[in-house]
């Protein structure tokens, strides 16, 4: 079945770097490339981090095809394909699948305000059109509607519905998604901050915004964790909570982008209505990668 997916650890949520408004593809490679030396365990391109509201059509295609190119295969690449409208998701999960991405992320319809039977049909109709695995990507924050797990769980009876990236904030639905869908359901935190409680409770990783920045630290969190070492985990955790906290003092693109900035990786820009992070946004962030050790000063 197309939904047996290998999706665990610190997969990141890629942002898009940009050069004088246009897609910088020389510094998303080398960005794909520190990653993986890093020990990134996954990819996620266009997601919400990279931008993927403010991409057009053709620059969305790109960057999944920039992201699986570079790749080599050395990790699997989900490639964000999500929209509140179900047709245009589906172009964009056909696209990712034909460009060889191993799994496609798709968000709850955002704005349209689907009850959960819209929901489930508009998974079922992407599920029906494509034969990669599907993480559902539930983030009632911002899409404003809740995928409940009784919904999840229909969802999961479907051929190449693998998992969810859940955002919901409550480490308690990890728990109830696993005894409802048990332990083959792929559980990814959504949040950074939650990562390691998500683990505790069951969950296999973590779609991170935050390992744009800190790859190596998000991978050996997760390591320690696999191996059973718990407390590891815990100090490694305990690094990287004011980055956690610090990245999305505003927008959580902005503080990647500022911080990869300061590590010389990607320019700062983002396109309207986003922009640059504010000098009080930098200063918090600037600090917690000093206290990660990603920064002397």
């Amino acid at each position: 079945m197309a939904r047996k997916a290998g999706f665990r650890g610190s997969m990141t949520a890629l942002v898009t770097p940009f050069k004088n408004g246009a897609i910088d593809e020389e510094a998303f490679r080398a960005l794909i490339e520190w990653q993986i030396a890093e020990g990134s365990h996954g990819l996620v391109p266009v997601g919400t981090t990279g931008e993927s509201p403010t991409l057009s059509h053709e620059e969305h295609h790109r960057v999944v095809e920039i992201c699986i190119a570079a790749a080599k295969g050395r990790v699997p690449v989900i490639a964000g394909a999500g929209s509140n409208n179900t047709s245009e998701a589906v172009d964009l999960a056909r696209h990712a699948e034909k460009a060889g991405a191993d799994g496609v992320l798709i968000v709850t319809p955002y704005y349209n305000k689907p009850n959960q039977e819209g929901m489930y049909q508009h998974f079922k109709a992407i599920n029906d059109a494509i034969g990669v695995p599907i993480i559902v990507y539930n983030i009632p924050p911002r899409s404003v509607v809740d995928l409940s797990v009784d919904t999840m769980k229909r969802l999961f009876e479907l051929k190449n519905i693998a998992g969810v990236k859940d955002a919901t904030g409550n480490v308690g639905r990890i728990s109830l998604q696993r005894q409802a869908m048990g332990e083959d359901f792929i559980q990814l935190s959504g949040d950074d901050i939650t990562a390691l409680s998500c683990l505790a409770a069951g969950a296999h990783g973590c779609i991170s915004v935050v390992s744009n920045v800190a790859p190596r630290l998000c991978a050996d969190l997760m390591e320690h964790w696999f191996r059973g070492d718990a407390a590891g985990a815990l100090r490694v955790q305990d690094r990287l909570v004011p980055l956690h906290a610090g990245v999305f003092t505003e927008a959580g693109v902005t503080g990647a982008k500022y911080a990869l900035s300061a590590l010389g990786k990607v320019r700062e820009e983002v396109r309207l209505p986003l922009v640059p992070s504010s000098e009080g946004a930098k200063k918090i962030i600037r600090a917690a990668m000093v206290h990660a050790g990603l920064l002397t000063s």
